[in-house]
């Protein structure tokens, strides 16, 4: 049996479907690690069940979102904006480390919808898998050395629960101090990586440390110009009201595309 519908690699390489995709495969290792649980995907800190989502696979897929034409409101395919989107990453190989101009910037994603399971957190996982793709793939072929971390999925509300695990009265420092230690590991991973996906950005209130500590992430990626996606069940011009400021809002905003997706629920669907 081949090794292809494990390895986000697949799409492209000449090796899937033939007797050569194995799990023993030098990238396979490379990208899933030897156990198909490290590697550059485990280090980006995808959920489980999102770490073999692509754009060709995704329960997403389907998924349709509210594209505003002056003067009219139209629906299109999501699939369709972020096939378009992934043709961008190659510049991520050619920009190197100096300033790029906002034409030429690989532009950041607000997915939202009022309700939950429309397929955004599924489609900036996919989105995630294709810029690891491109990224590792792209490199070799420069003859470069793929970075070991080119992206990051961080679980906002997941992060939240780990600040408030230490800073809670009286809590011991067997669980204070590991808590703590992630999250720090956490909030550095999410400044500094290429590439980075902030899922569930203002679900609830947040205290003025952590609110602190987010901004300090969104501010990093906004002035080095990375590119992100966030993930939300509030519109953008709403997100202000959360964080009780506009200052954290306006820096998610900027040149930032904002995407609404619409429809029923893709929980359930997947595949």
């Amino acid at each position: 049996m081949t090794n292809e519908n494990t390895c986000v690699l697949a799409d492209g390489c000449k090796a899937a479907g033939t007797d050569a995709c194995t799990r023993h495969c030098t990238h396979f290792i490379a990208m899933h690690g030897a156990s198909g649980e490290g590697g550059r995907s485990g280090v980006a800190g995808l959920p489980r069940e999102y770490r073999l989502v692509t754009l060709k696979n995704s329960p997403a897929r389907d998924a349709i979102y509210i594209k505003k034409r002056k003067p009219t409101v139209v629906k299109e395919s999501v699939t369709t904006m972020a096939e378009a989107y992934v043709k961008t990453f190659d510049r991520q190989l050619d920009q190197g480390t100096g300033i790029i101009s906002p034409a030429d910037r690989i532009k950041s994603l607000y997915l939202v919808s009022e309700s939950p399971g429309t397929g955004k957190t599924t489609t900036a996982a996919a989105l995630l898998n294709e810029w690891l793709r491109v990224h590792y793939s792209g490199s070799l072929r420069r003859g470069l050395e793929p970075l070991q971390r080119p992206a990051y999925f961080l679980d906002v509300n997941a992060w939240q629960n780990e600040y408030n695990e230490f800073n809670r009265p009286r809590v011991p420092d067997s669980v204070a101090e590991p808590a703590a230690a992630r999250y720090y590991r956490a909030l550095e991973a999410a400044k500094m990586a290429p590439f980075a996906v902030l899922d569930d950005i203002g679900v609830r209130d947040a205290k003025d440390g952590f609110r602190g500590d987010l901004h300090t992430v969104i501010n990093a990626r906004v002035t080095n110009q990375l590119p992100t996606i966030y993930t939300s069940n509030i519109a953008l011009d709403q997100l202000w009201q959360v964080f009780g400021e506009r200052r954290l809002a306006d820096r998610v905003g900027d040149l930032c595309r904002e995407i609404e997706f619409v429809g029923e629920s893709k929980r359930g669907m997947r595949r």
